[in-house]
């Protein structure tokens, strides 16, 4: 039985949490800009909670890199360029690839053989595209890889995955949200593939071939990342988007693991 303090904390955390999704979401997809600030007072009014999970939120938010703190003038909207994207990518290429390496051989059979089916399932209907196509992605996407770091057997690993996947995610479904607008779904297809390919290593028990699939997928998706999630807001939501250019020079040589 959960007690009334745990309820509260539960409940408290999840409206803290709720704010540092909405804000990134809102700076990767350009409505909040680089110099911007965000009052507190505003902020609570706009998504009805107290001032106190919104002040931890932007304290999160600090801590993430995303706004700075400044003395007397609270929290300021940071600049999100591509190398910053290509950044987190390098760091998030590190740690699932240890979480990865560490989980093949410890994951239940049943959890990667139910992941397959809904991953051959999307596949059968990527061409399709279209909002529940997204939502089916989204959830098959974070179901695999929150399964990889709770197998990892680390849980400091785990919890610094945990930390960080609110950016990762966020990062994901502005690009997401940007190849609906395009009516563009091929990296959403592309990364079905990435993640059958890190399934099926991860059944066959080879541990080489989960950790190069996963390096192959986060640095994927960060060359995608790097140029979407820093586009100006107009191409996302309004007028004609092009897609974007895809250049050597947008990410680093992927290495292997």
């Amino acid at each position: 039985m959960i007690s009334t303090t745990t309820a509260t904390q539960q409940e408290h955390g999840q409206r803290r949490q709720a704010v540092v999704q909405a804000v990134l979401r809102e700076v990767f997809s350009g409505r909040l800009r680089a110099g911007q600030h965000l009052v507190t007072r505003d902020l609570a009014e706009r998504f009805g909670v107290s001032h106190t999970p919104v002040r931890e939120a932007l304290v999160a938010l600090a801590g993430l890199g995303i706004v700075d703190l400044l003395p007397n003038r609270g929290a300021v909207v940071r600049r999100v360029t591509a190398r910053d994207v290509r950044e987190v990518c390098q760091v998030r290429r590190a740690l699932e690839c240890e979480a990865v390496r560490l989980a093949c051989g410890r994951m239940e059979r049943t959890p990667l053989e139910d992941l397959r089916r809904g991953l051959l399932d999307l596949a059968s209907v990527a061409a399709a595209g279209g909002a529940a196509f997204i939502a089916q992605a989204r959830e098959l996407d974070s179901r695999l890889h929150d399964l990889v770091a709770t197998a990892s057997g680390n849980a400091f690993l785990a919890a610094e995955l945990g930390r960080l996947k609110t950016v990762f995610r966020a990062f994901r479904d502005v690009s997401w949200e940007h190849q609906d607008a395009r009516n563009d779904y091929r990296r959403l297809e592309e990364e079905t593939v990435e993640h059958l390919a890190i399934v099926d290593a991860l059944l066959s028990l080879n541990r080489r071939r989960a950790v190069q699939a996963m390096a192959r997928h986060i640095m994927a998706g960060g060359r995608y990342w790097s140029q979407v999630a820093t586009e100006p807001a107009q191409q996302l939501h309004g007028g004609r988007c092009a897609a974007p250019a895809r250049s050597a020079r947008s990410c680093p040589r992927e290495e292997a693991p």
